[in-house]
């Protein structure tokens, strides 16, 4: 899946409080692989995660190789919204 990095940042903002752990736990993942995700870049205490972003407008293009975090993400967010 592709989307700029300004939409992931985006969505990233828009969750809920506590979303990051939430997703984390139904994903049997560490907060900061959650966070690594979305831009974050401490690897020491999360895993690299399957994204790959190129230069361009909007803070460039990600390249999503696992949307199964992405997917939660917006769930929360449509759930909050509700």
């Amino acid at each position: 899946m592709h989307i700029t990095f300004e939409e992931l940042r985006k969505i990233k903002h828009n969750l809920p409080t506590g979303s990051i752990h939430k997703i984390a736990e139904e994903l049997n993942l560490e907060e900061q692989t959650v966070r690594n995700y979305f831009g974050a870049k401490k690897y020491e205490d999360g895993k690299i995660v399957g994204k790959h972003i190129q230069p361009g407008p909007d803070g460039g293009f990600v390249t999503l190789e696992d949307t199964k975090i992405l997917e939660i993400a917006k769930r929360l967010i449509n759930s909050e919204k509700s």
